[in-house]
Parts: structure tokens; C-alpha cells; sequence
């Protein structure tokens, strides 16, 4: 059987090779896309969930601990332990909330800010590479895919965040 070349109806017959070879691909784009930043990590000694921390403090400053829980899915304990880490380093700060003092909001500081432009100055420049050899409708159709493959809830959140919110 010719596998389809062209118009949307070809995707709705992939065969298991082909979601195997897609599978694939992204795991080894994800090994790629995350070798940068554990280069820069590994020499601070912090791993991927400091990184995934200090992305989303980045993107929303003020944010709660219990949105950035709701965000990265993480335990409470794990996510603690990497806030420790980062605030004890210096380059998180907590302050107590103005409504309910219980409610923390998290903040980068000029240090964490230093580190998160690293990081993402390295991702944007291999996801910059990548959509260039790609090619605008590539890049469409990518985070269409990407969009389609979130779950309900998490589809949500990464609306929010794209709007602004």
C-alpha cells in the first residue's frame, strides 16, 4: 500500500510504522531539544525540574505555588524541594501574599533571570534552526499536532499562558 503524499486525508491512514517513526523522532528531538540546557544545568547542579521552575516563574512572575504545581503536574514535595533549592541560591524569591498571607508568589531574581535567558537562549536558538529548515506550514502543522496531543486540562493552561494569562 502507497502511503499518501499529499491532502489532509492521508493522515487519517497512518500506518503503525509511521506513528512508530513519529514516536521516535520525538524522543530523540526531546533528547536534543533539552541537551543544551542540561549542559548548562549539570554545572550548577540542577536538573530539568529547576529549569521547568524557573521557565514558568519566568513566564508568569508572581504565580503561586499552587499554579506552578497545577502547571508542571508535579508533587507538592517535589516542587518544594526544587523551591528550596532555587530560593536558598538565590535566584528565587517568595513573597507572602497581599489577599492571603498563606499564598506564596514566586519571583525571578536578577540571578534566576540571568540563568532562565541562558536556558532559553540556547532552546530558542535550536527551535529558531529548526522552523527555518522547516518551514512556516511545517511549523503550523507542528504545534497544531502538539496542541492536538495535550490533554483537555493541559490544553487549557498552555491557552492561558499563550493569550498572556
Amino acid at each position: 500500500m502507497a502511503e499518501p503524499t499529499s491532502g489532509n486525508e492521508g493522515l487519517l491512514f497512518l500506518t503503525d510504522e509511521q506513528l512508530r517513526k513519529g514516536i521516535e523522532a520525538m524522543f530523540f528531538a526531546y533528547r536534543g531539544f533539552t541537551a543544551d540546557p542540561d549542559r548548562i544545568l549539570e554545572g550548577k547542579d540542577y536538573g530539568r525540574a529547576h529549569h521547568r521552575a524557573v521557565h514558568f516563574i519566568h513566564r508568569s512572575p508572581g504565580t503561586t505555588v499552587s499554579n506552578l504545581l497545577l502547571t508542571l503536574g508535579v508533587t507538592k514535595q517535589s516542587l518544594n524541594r526544587v523551591l528550596r533549592t532555587l530560593i536558598e541560591d538565590g535566584l528565587v524569591r517568595s513573597e507572602k501574599g497581599r489577599v492571603d498571607a498563606r499564598e506564596r508568589h514566586l519571583y525571578l531574581t536578577e540571578t534566576g533571570l540571568t540563568l532562565e535567558r541562558e536556558l532559553s537562549d540556547a532552546q530558542r536558538a535550536r527551535m529558531r534552526a529548526a522552523y527555518r529548515a522547516a518551514g512556516p506550514q511545517a511549523v503550523a502543522g507542528f504545534r497544531q499536532v502538539l496542541e492536538a496531543m495535550m490533554d483537555p486540562e493541559m490544553r487549557r493552561q498552555y491557552n492561558r499562558l499563550k493569550e498572556g494569562g
